[in-house]
């Protein structure tokens, strides 16, 4: 019965770590998007000189 409890204990953990994986994932995309097609002059600035290194094109 020990083993059935840790596997259930295993499968919970590793379905935790994927979610925050995942999560943190679609968190970095959203602001990478955000940045670099963001319209507010704020942000286009702040962000504008590491997206023309990195390659993102924004105007």
């Amino acid at each position: 019965m020990s083993s059935t409890v840790l596997t259930h204990a295993s499968s919970r953990a590793r379905s935790s770590q994927l979610l925050v994986t995942f999560g943190s994932i679609l968190m970095g995309l959203s602001l990478v998007y955000f940045a670099g097609f963001s319209h507010l002059d704020l942000i286009h600035n702040a962000a504008h000189d590491t997206r023309h290194s990195s390659g993102f094109p924004c105007h």
